[in-house]
This record gives structure tokens, C-alpha cells and sequence, in this order.
């Protein structure tokens, strides 16, 4: 038997039962699972989300402070120039956040490896289904619920192709579960939510991308 097409996933039917068993190859879904790399993903994918926006004011910026509050010397208190000194109250801020990037750059192999380390987990702690076909056949969150609950699914990240307009609407108001586009499919995700659910024809392309 061919190593790299040693593992079995079935395919599951949209109400839960086994119609087929498709080969995986190894190299995606036997990849160990390196912890520090998944980390190190996970800590580049949140850094990439922050907005970086938060401010502050320096003594230059807040409002007032143009005249000296007392002379320099003979009233026995401290110098002072400003009151908007750091010093006083309703002051400028010294050393306070001010807007910026955090955002920062990880080797694409590296982003594809812990990504692998990833679907290994869950395909070995039974988490991660394929079903030959998602068909929501309106995008009402009711319907895409009931189809949940039937595959008793709580918490869950679906991955299909963008076509399928009715999932992506229908479960976007559900709490614990998110659908995603293959393309887009990260770490931060799959660790993030308990199952992994994928279509047939989504899981077939993330399969190729990964080999």
C-alpha cells in the first residue's frame, strides 16, 4: 500500500451516516504535532488582528497650558512651565500607547506545517468530519441549527467553498459555530472551535494545497 495514502476518512451524508471512505495521505494528516510551531502561529495570527489604534495624548497635544502658572521664583513652590506637565493632573502622558502596526510576517511553510499539525489533532481525536455535500436550502439560522443538532454538533468551524451562499448566512448568528472558505482556512480556527467540519469538495482542495 502506498505510505502516503495509508489513512481513511468516511464521508459522511448530511444526516450523519457513512456512504464512503476516501484515502488522505499521510504527509498532511499523520504530520506531528509540533506544539512551539502552533503556538508561534497562533500567537501571529491574533498579532495580525489587532487594530493598533490605541492613543494617547503627549503635553504637545492635550489642550491648555500656554501660560506659565506662576512666576519662577519667590512664591516658595516648585518651578512649573505648563500645567499640562506629565506631572499634573489632566497632564499630558509620558511613554503612552500610541497607533501602530503589530502586525508581522511568518514563512509561508512554516504557517502551512502548523496548520497540518493542527487537522492531525483533530483527525485524531475523531474531531474532524467530512460530509459529501452541505446543502442549507435557505440561509435561515433555524435550518442550519436543526442540521447541527442533528449531527450533534456544538461548537464547530465549517469549511466550504463561497458558493454556498445559504451556509455562510445561515450560521453566522449561531454562537460556537463559524463557516469559512477553504482558501482561508487557518490554525487559529481549528484550535479554536471543537469539530472541524468539511464538504467533500473542500476538503479534496485543502488536501491538494497541502500535499
Amino acid at each position: 500500500m502506498n505510505k502516503e495514502c495509508a489513512m481513511k476518512v468516511q464521508v459522511l451524508d448530511q444526516s450523519g451516516k457513512p456512504v464512503e471512505e476516501m484515502s488522505v495521505p499521510e504527509e498532511v494528516f499523520n504530520y506531528p504535532v509540533k506544539e512551539h510551531l502552533v503556538y508561534e502561529t497562533v500567537v501571529n495570527y491574533l498579532a495580525n488582528q489587532r487594530q493598533g489604534t490605541a492613543s494617547t495624548k503627549t503635553r504637545a497635544e492635550v489642550s491648555g497650558g500656554g501660560r506659565k502658572p506662576w512666576r519662577q521664583k519667590g512664591t516658595g513652590r516648585a518651578r512649573a512651565g505648563s500645567n499640562r506637565s506629565p506631572l499634573w493632573r489632566h497632564g499630558g502622558t509620558t511613554f503612552g500607547p500610541r497607533p501602530r502596526d503589530y502586525s508581522y510576517d511568518l514563512p509561508k511553510k512554516a504557517r502551512r506545517n502548523a496548520l497540518k499539525s493542527a487537522l492531525a489533532a483533530k483527525l485524531a481525536e475523531n474531531l474532524l468530519l467530512v460530509v459529501n455535500e452541505i446543502n442549507i436550502s435557505q440561509p435561515k439560522t433555524k435550518e442550519a441549527a436543526a442540521w447541527l443538532k442533528n449531527m450533534k454538533i456544538d461548537s464547530a468551524l465549517i469549511v466550504d467553498s463561497k458558493e454556498n451562499n445559504n451556509l455562510f448566512l445561515a450560521v453566522r448568528n449561531i454562537p460556537e459555530v463559524k463557516a469559512v472558505e477553504g482558501e482561508k482556512l487557518n490554525t487559529y480556527d481549528v484550535l479554536r472551535y471543537k469539530w472541524l467540519v468539511f464538504s467533500q469538495q473542500a476538503f479534496n482542495s485543502l488536501v491538494e494545497r497541502l500535499k
